[in-house]
């Protein structure tokens, strides 16, 4: 591919807070943004322009392929029939492939699966009545997690012995406990040429369902380092895949167990803004837009934490802390569960 020159747009999908950063990212670089987003859009703030209709409105989504140079997208639930149709016009990067295998958990897991990657031992369930059996076969405790469209701890319903009997309501797979003693992941970019870039795996901590804080560095040894970052480079080049990609990892007493890859810039991701030159966005924009790649160093020590709900509230105070850096996102209402910004802070 020849790389996208200055002045180029390049289309993303989704305006969300990953889109938002994403399009500060590409002017820093020259480019512009063309965002399109079917709700609210935080993202409208910042980028060039703003298509905002469904992803039913086929006159909308052609209006909006022939007015960029290539497409992206900040989230993987775009439905099939407007990515045929964008396609068709303007290239879609990462490719349609890690769109498939990521919208949907059961075909993730047996992707991971084939390429010789340790999962946790799963289950598909169509309906209802498959979950006995599942249970059966797995025992618990146990996760049954929704196929598709589940996020941030959606979509899931934790079984604490095989008796349970609640169902998601859509097709879904039952996931077996795995004993784990942290959760880490990997930013990883593929570029056009086939280069891969990884930054250093972060710790992560959750909690219901939502990740809270990333930090780096993890803390784990350097070989396991070296797996992880090995691991998210396999998956990136199965998938012949150019962008950036997050991989979450359990870390177990047997070693690294995958649990889902996101084809997209991360929330884990978003220490880089304050710990790397490149940082996971701007290497996002390079990769799609075929430039070189970022090495991905790591100059600083970060913590992030995302701003959940009122957390808002300790703005503040958190503008008085030295070497921390505030991140908002410009949504209105400071709803609980919802991610309103973040903060890094150098360590």
């Amino acid at each position: 591919m020849t790389e996208l020159k200055p002045g180029s747009t390049i289309g993303i999908l989704g305006g969300g807070q990953l889109g938002r950063m994403l399009s500060v990212a590409a002017s820093r670089l020259g480019y512009r943004c063309h965002v399109y987003e079917p709700g609210a859009s935080p993202a409208a703030d910042v980028a060039h322009a703003v298509t905002n209709a469904p992803y039913e409105d086929e006159a909308a989504l052609r209006a909006f392929a022939e007015s960029v140079d290539v497409i992206t997208y900040e989230f993987e639930n775009v439905p099939t029939a407007a990515l045929d149709l964008l396609e068709s016009i303007r290239p879609i990067r990462p490719n349609r492939r890690a769109l498939a295998v990521s919208q949907d958990r059961l075909t993730e897991k047996d992707f991971l699966s084939k390429i010789g990657l340790t999962t946790a031992p799963y289950r598909n369930v169509e309906t209802e009545a498959d979950l006995p059996a599942a249970l059966a076969e797995l025992g618990a405790p146990a996760i049954l997690k929704t196929r598709r469209m589940g996020y941030d701890g959606k979509g899931q319903i934790r079984f604490k012995d095989a008796e349970s009997r609640d169902w998601t309501g859509a097709p879904s797979v039952l996931e077996g406990f795995v004993e784990f003693s942290a959760e880490i992941s990997v930013i990883v970019a593929r570029g056009t040429d086939g280069q891969v870039a990884a930054f250093d795996p972060g710790l992560n901590v959750h909690r219901e369902g939502i990740l809270r804080t990333t930090t780096v560095p993890c803390g784990l040894p350097q070989a396991m380092l070296t797996d992880a970052v090995l691991i998210a480079a396999k998956i990136v080049n199965a998938l012949d895949y150019v962008g950036v990609m997050g991989v979450e990892l359990f870390v177990t007493r047997e070693g690294l167990v995958v649990n889902e890859i996101a084809p997209r810039v991360h929330n884990s991701g978003h220490w880089t803004q304050a710990g790397c030159v490149v940082d996971q966005f701007e290497q996002h924009i390079r990769a799609v837009a075929g430039l070189p790649l970022g090495d991905g160093q790591r100059y600083a020590d970060v913590e992030m934490e995302n701003l959940i709900g009122e957390d808002v509230d300790r703005i503040p105070e958190l503008l008085k802390r030295p070497r921390t850096q505030i991140h908002l996102y410009g949504k209105g209402d400071a709803r609980p569960g919802r991610k309103m910004g973040h903060v890094n802070r150098v360590l």
